[in-house]
């Protein structure tokens, strides 16, 4: 029995039932979605985003998802989403949380002013720290899964072919604290006047180096100034740790690249 979702099954069928108390309006794919088919969902009752795992590792990843999501709920100064794990007839997990409105930071980069930049450079700086900084004495297991751990697994078993993802780097300087792993651009939300307000997409999370967040951060095209920005909030003597990551993380999203065109043509990569 299949353990994830493709398009070819009911999934509105799965989406009316789990919302019954509510009357489904209207239903639309977002194609950036790559690790899961995601769903945007408006009903009679509100908006909700719905994330079916297109393959057995996001299968396990969205259990993780879910867990990371509702632990960090409240430690921080952001909104992160109140994620409710649920199963199908077959015991297939999927997600669903109630929409956020606002806008990605990667829609609005390049249309920020220069107060704006200098705000949100330092909000996501502020968050990663926040993040870095909460206990995870009682956490569930599923929260201190090291993302060295995740990232080797998904080169080696995800990807068609292995990337240069300098995997050793990444292990030796992994700390313990917890990490949001996937730190871009498009996991930023801001609201109407373009304040930060929260972050979303904790698939990627678990135990690491900070750092790894700050350089996701800077790892795909932004102005200079925001980076400048970002980057000022650190300390100097993270500059070449930082510029190492950054580097992995642009194997990564290549080896992701690949895998998608190769696999899911449908999907928007615009955004990488």
């Amino acid at each position: 029995m299949s353990d994830f979702f493709t398009i070819s099954d009911p999934l509105d069928t799965i989406i009316a039932e789990t919302l019954s108390d509510k009357k489904v309006l209207k239903t639309k794919h977002i194609l950036t979605g790559w690790t899961n088919i995601v769903i945007e969902v408006t009903t009679d009752k509100g908006s909700y985003f719905f994330r079916f795992p297109r393959n057995p590792f996001w299968s396990r990843m969205i259990v993780k998802d879910a867990a990371v999501c509702n632990f960090v709920d409240g430690k921080t100064s952001y909104y992160t989403p109140q994620m409710k794990l649920h199963y199908d007839a077959k015991g297939r997990p999927f997600s669903v949380h109630e929409k956020i409105e606002g806008y990605t930071l990667g829609d609005r980069i390049y249309h920020l002013s220069h107060t704006a930049i200098t705000s949100v450079a330092y909000d996501a700086a502020k968050f990663i720290k926040e993040l870095s900084g909460i206990d995870l004495r009682g956490a569930p297991k599923e929260v201190k899964f090291p993302l060295s751990e995740f990232l080797h697994e998904l080169d080696y078993e995800h990807y068609d072919k292995h990337i240069d993802a300098d995997h050793e780097y990444i292990r030796e300087t992994e700390g313990n604290s917890l990490v949001h792993g996937d730190l871009n651009l498009g996991n930023i939300l801001l609201d109407e006047n373009d304040k930060m307000i929260g972050v979303i997409d904790f698939a990627f999370a678990g135990t690491g180096n900070p750092n790894m967040d700050v350089a996701r951060m800077v790892s795909r095209p932004a102005p200079e100034e925001f980076e400048r920005k970002f980057l000022e909030q650190f300390g100097e003597n993270d500059t070449k740790e930082i510029s190492r990551m950054k580097e992995a993380w642009r194997h990564i999203d290549n080896g992701y690249a690949e895998h998608i065109r190769a696999h899911f043509p449908e999907i928007n990569l615009n955004q990488l």
